[in-house]
Parts: C-alpha cells; structure tokens; sequence
C-alpha cells in the first residue's frame, strides 16, 4: 500500500514539474511578445498589453510558487512514509511547523527593517503650517505606541509558539480564566487609546474651530469650487470680501453661480493658480457642484471634504514659500499642489491646481494682474449697466481711487 502510495506521489511531483516548467515557458514567452510588441509599435495598446503581461506574469509566478510549496510539502511526506516503512520515527510535524513560524518572525522583521531603511525614505517631509506641526506630533506618538505594541505582541506570539511547541516530554497546563490578567490586558490599552482619542479630539477641534468666533479673521478668504475634472478658484477683490453665490444661477459664463444682487460680488477674481503669502492666516471656502471631491494639500497637512449642497472650510497658516523649499530641497522644480483625494470619476487625475507660496509683497503684486470674475460677456447677460447698485458700486470706486 505505500508502495502504491510512492508511484502517486512519484506521478504527483513529474506533473508539477511539468506544469512548472509550462507555466515559466509561458511567462517568458509572455515577457517577450509584450517587449517586442512594445517596442515595434510604440502605441497605447502595447502598453495596455504589457499591463496584462504584468498581471499574468505576478499570476503565474503566485501559481509557480503554490506548486513549488506543494512539491516540498509532499517531498516531506514522501520521506516521512519512507521512515515509517523503514520501521524508525517519522518527521516531528511539531518542531517543522514551530522552526517554520520562527522563519517567518525573522523574515517579517526584515521586511519591517526594509520598510523603514528603504520605503522610509519616501515619507512626505515635515509640515509647512502651523498646524501641520501640531498634526505632526500627534502621528508621530501614535506611530511610535502602535509600533512598540506591534513588535512586543508580534515577537512574544511567534516565540511563544516556537517555545512551547507540542513535544511529548510535557503535558500543556490548563489555565481557563485569571481576572488580573484580565483587567490588564482590558484596561491598559483602553487607557492608552481613550489618551490617544481625546489627544486627536482636541488637536482637531483646534484646528477647525473658527478663528472668526475669536475676532481673528483669516487674512485672506479663497473659494474654491470642484467639479468633474477641475478646481475653480475665485478671490476676493480690493474690498477684501467676496460675494455671495447662488447654484441656480450658474451657466456657461457665470460657472460658479456668483449673485450679483450683492455689491462685494463686483471686484471678485479668478485665478489659475492658488498663490498664498507666508505667514498669513488662509481660509479656504469648498464647494462641490456634482460629486464629492476632497481638497488635499499634503505639504500643509490640509484635507477636508467637497461635499454637494454642504459648504465645508478649512483654515491654515503656510509658513515656508515655494522658494525657501526649492532651497531647503535642493530642488528647483519643487511645487506645492492641490489634489482632489476622492476618486471622483474617470478622469479624477485632473484635478490638480498649482499652489505657490510667496511673499507679501510678491502676492500683491500677482493679485493685480488677475483678471475680474465678472468678464464683460457676463456683463452683457446680466444688463449691469441698467443696474443702479452697479452703478453706484463702480461710482465709489472711482471716487475712493481719485481720494
């Protein structure tokens, strides 16, 4: 009978050899008729081929390496059943299994080692406002608990294993219930998180209570408004205050639905370009028009949802310019952004804007070569020469650059 057993397990490892030797052929046929197509053609679709060659490629190697695994597994049987018929003691399945979870301990305490050396690196650099320190801080205590948690557990459930692997020289103590280990490993870690909870509560609701409520209003006030694939951004004009707006009102040439029954709407501009002073308090008024967008500016540690028909805000004080990073960098083509963090559709990648941090001076200097939100076409639609609260708008205006 394990004679028989031998024959199928002999007919077992030429199968997989024979399916491991297919699926490599395969895989290195697939390697070179994606190069080769990639390279006469040149085209989209080569690259979309190479796309899938790439998955089918990981496939077949995940396939190879299950049939690799498979193999040894029943090489070891094969050897455990010959000890046997041989009449001695077969593989100690209890030390295999516990050496094994040894090796994976080592292998993911390399990995995490790699992680931190290699991948480390890549960590977006410290925080450029003032409330991104704060933020900071606040990560870097929770990484720094998590990860001392993570090792301890991790290297106590993986030695524990390989300590008190089954063996017959003992017998395993029952030990049902203790209540002071109990009320440790329960209160503990509910004291650390509920520090960790409030901690986060707090940071938060500092960094979003409205500076206005204390008599500090922000130095300058943006709108920025997201749809399917764009951020539009308007600022304020010489008043410093921007207009009302009204989604029933938007249309080809008035896209952000600006009202224009209200006089601070007048001197409103649009920009390409989210450009800030340093040092200045920003608030940041978001809007969505369709779908739900989110405004993610890593650098200033600025995320918060663009919610349809919920105007939400955010407000942040940069404190390094464009040009002091490109500096601090070493990196001339250095840029802060503005990115939508919510996949919002098919061309969700669009939807970045320009950000640059400048001095007071220099944003000054920029707001004056804006253009006016309301273009003369929107003028004409909108009858404004007939429209007495214009009228008198553009009079004061007049009158105050004369004075």
């Amino acid at each position: 009978m394990a004679f028989k057993h031998l024959i199928n397990y002999k007919k077992f490892l030429s199968l997989s050899a024979m399916l491991l030797l297919l699926g490599t052929n395969l895989v290195m046929a697939q390697a070179a008729s994606s190069n080769s197509t990639a390279t006469d053609t040149g085209n989209t679709s080569a690259q979309s081929a190479g796309m899938w060659t790439s998955v089918g490629y990981y496939t077949l190697l995940f396939v190879v390496i299950c049939i690799a695994v498979a193999i040894i597994g029943k090489i070891f049987k094969v050897y455990d059943l010959t000890l046997q018929m041989q009449g001695k003691k077969g593989v100690n399945w209890n030390n295999v299994m516990a050496t094994c979870f040894i090796i994976f301990l080592g292998a993911g305490l390399i990995g995490v080692y790699y992680s931190f050396s290699v991948q480390g690196g890549m960590i977006i650099g410290d925080a450029v406002s003032v409330h991104g320190k704060t933020l900071d801080s606040m990560f870097w205590t929770t990484f720094g608990i998590t990860f001392v948690v993570f090792l301890i557990t991790q290297i106590l459930l993986f030695g524990f294993v390989f300590k008190y692997k089954g063996s017959d020289k003992r017998k395993a103590y029952y030990y049902p219930h203790n209540n002071t280990i109990e009320k440790i490993w329960t209160v503990a870690p509910a004291i650390v998180l509920t520090v960790l909870v409030v901690f986060g509560f707090l940071t938060w609701r500092k960094i979003t209570n409205t500076v206005d409520a204390k008599g500090e209003p922000a130095s300058l006030n943006i709108d920025v408004t997201g749809h399917q694939f764009a951020w539009e951004l308007r600022y304020p004009g010489a008043d410093g205050k921007l207009g009302k707006k009204n989604y029933k009102l938007v249309n080809g040439t008035n896209k952000l639905g600006v009202s224009y029954d209200d006089k601070n709407s007048f001197d409103d501009l649009q920009a390409d370009t989210l450009v800030i002073p340093v040092n200045k308090s920003v608030r940041l008024n978001i809007l969505a028009q369709d779908v739900i967008h989110s405004v993610y500016m890593p650098n200033f540690r600025v995320q918060i949802n663009a919610v349809p028909g919920l105007p939400t805000y955010f407000k942040f004080t940069p404190t390094a310019t464009t040009a002091e990073m490109r500096n601090k960098l070493d990196q001339p083509d250095f840029n802060y952004h503005l990115y939508c963090n919510k996949i919002c559709g098919g061309s969700h990648y669009n939807m970045q804007k320009l950000v640059l941090v400048v001095t007071e001076a220099e944003y000054q200097q920029w707001l004056s070569q804006q253009k006016p939100y309301l273009t003369d076409q929107l003028k004409k639609e909108l009858k404004l020469a007939e429209n007495p609260l214009y009228k008198q708008t553009v009079l004061q205006t007049r009158l105050a650059s004369i004075n």
